[in-house]
Order: C-alpha cells, then sequence, then structure tokens
C-alpha cells in the first residue's frame, strides 16, 4: 500500500519543517498550498518534498482537489494540518492498518496544545479526526465548508496513536478563530430559518459552559479549563448577536 501524506498550507513557514519532518514515514509527502505569500514553499522544496499550488475556496474543495491531485499515485493519503506532527508511534500503526482493506478510512485522537497547556478536557479531547483515507473511497462533502464532513464508501476505524496538534498558541489567535466559526454557526441558523429568542442569549452561553466544564470535564484542566469553556460561553453569545443582526439585515 503506497502512503502519501498531504499538508495543506498558507503562510505556514512557522511549522512547515517540522511537520515535514515528523512525516517522513510516508512514502511521499505533498504539500498542497494556497499560494502563500511567506517562505512555505522554499522551505517545503528544500525539505525535497513536492510541491503543488491551488487558489482556496474553502476546506472540502482543497480537500477533494488534493484526493484528486494523487490518485493513481496513492493508495491512501493521511492528511495534516501544518501545526500537526505525526509520531513515532502514529507512524507505525498507520503503516499496519492500511494494510486492512476492509476499511477505508480512519479517525485520528489527537492530543490538543492550547496557550502551551495540553487540554485534555473542555472538548478538546480526543478531538477524532478523519483523516487516514483511501483514495477513490472517501471525499468531502462539498455543503460543508467549515469543520468538514467525510463522505466513506466503506467502513471506518479508529487509531489508538494520536497527533500532535499545537493549536491555538494564544488568546488573540483564539479569539480570531472563534468569531469566524461564531458567524459561520449563526449563518446556517439564519439559512435555516431559526430567528434568536430572548432566552437564547443567556441560557444559550450558560448551557454551552456547563457542557463544556462539567460534561466534558474541563474542570480536569483548572484554570484553564475554566477558561477556556467561559470563552466557549462567550462565543455562544456572540452566535446569537451575530444571528440577531442577519435577520435585522445586517449583514
Amino acid at each position: 500500500m503506497t502512503l502519501f501524506a498531504v499538508i495543506l498550507t498558507y503562510n505556514e513557514a512557522r511549522h512547515i519543517k517540522e511537520c515535514i519532518e515528523s512525516l517522513r514515514f510516508a512514502d511521499a509527502i505533498i504539500v498542497f498550498d494556497s499560494f502563500s505569500s511567506d517562505d512555505t514553499l522554499q522551505i517545503a522544496r528544500e525539505s525535497g518534498v513536492e510541491v503543488s499550488q491551488r487558489k482556496f475556496d474553502d476546506y472540502a474543495g482543497q480537500r477533494n482537489a488534493a484526493l484528486k491531485y494523487v490518485e493513481g499515485r496513492a493508495d491512501c493519503v493521511l492528511f495534516v494540518d501544518a501545526d500537526e506532527r505525526g509520531t513515532p508511534e502514529l507512524a507505525a500503526e498507520v503503516q499496519t492498518v492500511i494494510h486492512n482493506e476492509d476499511i477505508v478510512a480512519w479517525r485520528v485522537p489527537r492530543f490538543n496544545y492550547i496557550f502551551g497547556k495540553l487540554t485534555q478536557g473542555a472538548g478538546w479531547y480526543p478531538d477524532y479526526q478523519t483523516r487516514l483515507l483511501r483514495v477513490g473511497k472517501a471525499h468531502y462533502d462539498p455543503a460543508r465548508k467549515v469543520h468538514e464532513l467525510v463522505v466513506l464508501d466503506g467502513a471506518e476505524g479508529t487509531l489508538h496513536q494520536h497527533f500532535i496538534h499545537l493549536n491555538y498558541e494564544t488568546v488573540q489567535q483564539f479569539h480570531t478563530k472563534q468569531k469566524r466559526y461564531s458567524a459561520y454557526d449563526a449563518n446556517i441558523l439564519y439559512q435555516q430559518g431559526i430567528h434568536p429568542k430572548p432566552q437564547n442569549f443567556i441560557l444559550q452561553p450558560v448551557r454551552q459552559f456547563w457542557w463544556r466544564f462539567v460534561t466534558l470535564k474541563g474542570y480536569q484542566d483548572g484554570w484553564h479549563g475554566f477558561r477556556l469553556s467561559a470563552l466557549m460561553g462567550w462565543y455562544e453569545f456572540r452566535k446569537y448577536i451575530y444571528l440577531r443582526n442577519l435577520w435585522r439585515g445586517n449583514k
């Protein structure tokens, strides 16, 4: 079985070299770039890996294009983000499971480091991502522009070994991405014809905090888990602010 590792990139000069080095177990590594303006491509080429570029439309489109790009060359693809790292343990498991042809995709758990701290509560663990795919047996739903959904022609398995995910490094980075997610989720509610109710602005943020901190055991991470749960409650509130603005005609 031929395994290609595919790294989607846009201005990932800070991460790309270490990411590539952690994936040397693959038969080939492809940096699938969205026309970076930093040194991402130079570093990738100096590392001796293949580089391809495609204008970014959305994540589902980018991953589907990468799958098409490797058709006829790879039996399996391991999608990796530039801020993720493979491990020797993950490499060994991947190289074993791809020979099981009864399975067409595998979920990979992730260890998330948020603000530099390993986070195992509040919904950030095990954080399964369907990333190991058999070429020709999987594609991404084009209707899901964010939080991609993999459509499979067969059974899915689950790996035991992990990616290391160097997730949000700063609070500002966290805020930037969560604002985008909140707006995206609000737009989905708007398209479904859902109007915000007065109680949503209080009850939904409280429920989000409780779900993160208590149900998903954010308390296990102490103050760090409390802060993350509170931040996610705040962005639940923001989601309904966005939704209200959409109904008022403020796009």
